[in-house]
């Protein structure tokens, strides 16, 4: 029987397929384990199921051995593993794709309304006992319906994220990508332009490219330089994809409106984070996927992974290949 290591805990389905095959060891703490506990725990193991937290570089490869047979990441992600040194150790790497896409795009629009209608100044001012009445020009903020979304990058969830506004508020959509998205195009009369238009026409902006070389700080100072004053920004796809030194700024001299991130850089924000401080930056702690539904089919996902990789079989969520 191979052994197994989970580095956190996850919904109980995924671990009861990997429990009924292998002896498995669930990392219960609340933070990640560090990093040489980790390296100390996957020593001799078939398989490691990891997040997003946990860096799989050679050193890991090296801890794990040659007994190591697959790692599935429990995300969509994976740019915490080097895919190329695991392919070149016979590791097959896989992760969860497509189970998040409609509870990110909920929580995209989620953090729209909320950033755009001002819901943390007005949250705080009933929390701090500030409330005393009700004030015509108090928490003023935008309205969506008619407006231009641009979505930057237009895969599964930036496509569902614009079917859910076009349709549900009637925008107009606009949106970069690699290459042309003829059927969205068609169902979301959605028009594919560049960065730098989609910038200066969109209402709302809203991030789902994947973190590349290219896409490091796509979002910095000429960027926030083009965007209407009255422009919300949202990012559910990674934090580095934003100079946020540079967000800091267009909020505090309100070039933009507002801007609401599921994702930082780095997770969680140092607590002397100026973002922290401003009333018009929504955050939450990369719950992007944080539904019963979502977390327990990635679970599964990411067990059958291990289970195909360990049995000698191609992984069914695999992101190489392995003889």
């Amino acid at each position: 029987m191979g052994k197994v290591f989970v580095t956190r805990s996850i919904p109980q389905d995924g671990i009861s397929m990997l429990q009924s095959r292998f002896e498995v060891e669930v990392w219960d703490g609340c933070d990640p384990p560090p990093r040489d506990v980790l390296l100390a725990k996957i020593s001799g193991c078939s398989g490691v199921l990891t997040m997003l937290s946990d860096r799989v570089d050679n050193a890991f490869l090296d801890a794990a051995g040659s007994v190591l047979k697959g790692v599935a990441n429990f995300a969509v992600g994976f740019n915490n593993i080097d895919v190329d040194a695991a392919t070149e150790r016979g590791v097959a790497i896989g992760n969860t794709p497509g189970v998040l896409t409609d509870a990110t795009a909920d929580t995209a629009v989620g953090l729209m309304i909320a950033a755009g209608r001002c819901f943390l100044p007005a949250v705080r001012n009933v929390s701090e006992l500030q409330w005393r009445n009700w004030e015509p020009m108090m928490f003023l903020g935008q309205e969506f319906r008619g407006k231009t979304l641009g979505i930057v990058g237009m895969g599964r969830i930036g496509s569902a994220v614009a079917e859910r506004l076009h349709f549900g508020w009637g925008m107009k959509v606009i949106y970069t990508s690699r290459t042309d998205k003829e059927e969205v195009g068609q169902r979301l009369a959605a028009k594919r332009v560049d960065l730098e238009t989609l910038l200066q026409e969109s209402d709302v902006i809203s991030l789902h490219t994947s973190l590349q070389k290219d896409t490091r700080g796509l979002i910095g100072r000429a960027q926030f330089g083009l965007m209407k004053p009255n422009a919300i920004l949202i990012n559910t796809a990674r934090g580095e994809i934003i100079d946020q030194d540079a967000l800091v700024d267009a909020l505090k001299s309100r070039r933009l409106f507002a801007a609401g991130l599921d994702v930082t850089d780095p997770e969680p924000l140092p607590s002397d984070s100026p973002l922290r401080e401003l009333d018009s930056c929504i955050i939450l702690p990369h719950i992007g996927s944080a539904t019963f539904q979502a977390r327990s089919r990635m679970s599964i996902m990411a067990a059958e992974n291990l289970i195909a990789a360990i049995g000698g079989s191609p992984m069914p969520y695999g992101l190489n290949r392995v003889s």
